[in-house]
């Protein structure tokens, strides 16, 4: 017999985040971390036979803005409400010739460069860090965005305020709250590493610049939407495969206080919850998040260590909602046939839907190459599993 929904999705998205038992999971598509690749997109719509212009939503990850056919052909409970630059910045892709060969870059308010060649243009990564060889009085002196100028945010309630008046579905943000990554991408990895160890005075000047910047954004974007929003997405990459890529001790006593300072200000000015991104192994830093007044983590890598599923339940089910670990997108969403993709997705979906907590997503964005017939069967999957009765 075929099941049936009962709840709008708002109502579904807002019990499972409660650690209630909806009709079905909430399934998410369409964010900056849980989204899906131009090329994957194309091969996408192609293969559903759906005509959709296609609008790049990040051009640095090369993610696309789903279409509302796409959406409800998968039963996606989240709309995304998105602030954009200040009107003072002048933004945009420009063309240039390097080496002989053509390439796009992008410069960002902080004053990084994202580039990609014109020929490939799969992601766009790093090529210029602003503050490679600065010092601590550089960083005091460098002219950083205003994350308060209140350009940012027109049109952001009346956006809202549509989808909540003329749309059943769950309201979230695009991702921010970006404190430590920011660090290095305007630093340079390599560099930053070497001064989490050799000059942490220098982490710490630069994560206070960032985290003022956030503190003003949230502020204004908070006045704007905090009533509005069902969930508010922040996050940094703190793990890799194996586990968290600097030490604990550098965590808890440089990264935490910061990070800590941001989610409980953004608590102050919201009832949304908060959700937070980090790949990798993150299951040793799962109790500072929650510390820090996190209630839901992203994107769930379950093909990395420690990342079980069915331990990941036991250990933290009842104190995190769990948002991705669908399918394990390393080995078997680009690579296994569509029967094996549904079977992983039943799989998994049995580890985390008991006792709600659990949003449906891919680990990560879908990438280039994922075959459309797996990325059909992923959500066919989700919504086939995933009721509850």
């Amino acid at each position: 017999m075929k099941q049936k929904e009962t709840m709008t999705s708002r109502e579904r998205v807002l019990k499972a985040l409660n650690h209630q038992e909806p009709d079905r999971i909430p399934i998410d598509l369409g964010g900056f971390q849980t989204g899906i690749h131009r090329i994957a997109y194309a091969d996408l719509i192609k293969y559903l036979g759906i005509k959709d212009q296609i609008v790049i939503l990040d051009p640095v990850q090369q993610l696309v803005k789903p279409c509302e056919e796409i959406l409800k052909r998968f039963h996606v409970d989240f709309r995304y409400v998105v602030a954009h630059g200040p009107d003072s910045f002048k933004g945009g892709i420009e063309k240039n010739t390097r080496n002989g060969r053509s390439w796009l870059d992008l410069k960002d308010e902080f004053g990084i460069v994202w580039s990609t060649p014109e020929d490939q243009q799969l992601f766009m990564d790093i090529s210029y860090n602003p503050l490679a060889e600065a010092t601590v009085q550089d960083v005091k002196n460098y002219p950083f965005p205003k994350g308060d100028d209140p350009t940012r945010f027109t049109g952001l309630r009346e956006q809202a305020l549509k989808l909540r008046n003329e749309t059943p579905y769950a309201i979230s943000t695009g991702i921010g709250g970006v404190v430590y990554e920011i660090c290095w991408y305007m630093r340079g990895l390599e560099q930053w590493f070497v001064d989490t160890i050799e000059q942490p005075e220098f982490c710490e000047a630069l994560l206070d610049k960032t985290l003022e910047y956030w503190m003003g954004y949230y502020k204004c974007f908070m006045a704007e939407i905090g009533d509005l929003a069902d969930v508010i997405m922040i996050g940094d990459d703190l793990a890799g495969q194996s586990g968290p890529l600097f030490s604990g001790v550098f965590y808890r006593n440089v990264v935490k206080p910061r990070q800590k300072k941001l989610v409980q200000y953004i608590r102050s000015l919201t009832s949304a919850k908060i959700w937070y991104h980090t790949c990798g192994s993150c299951t040793s830093l799962l109790p500072e998040l929650k510390d820090n007044g996190v209630d839901i983590v992203n994107p769930v890598q379950i093909s990395a260590d420690n990342m079980d599923p069915v331990q990941l339940k036991k250990d933290f089910g009842d104190k995190l909602t769990f948002w991705g670990g669908a399918c394990d997108s390393q080995h078997i969403l680009p690579f296994a046939t569509p029967e094996k993709v549904r079977e992983d997705v039943r799989k998994n979906l049995e580890a985390f839907k008991p006792g709600g907590g659990y949003v449906f997503n891919n680990v990560h964005n879908i990438q280039a190459g994922v075959p459309a017939q797996n990325i059909v069967a992923l959500y066919d999957a989700a919504y086939e599993f995933g009721f509850y009765n």
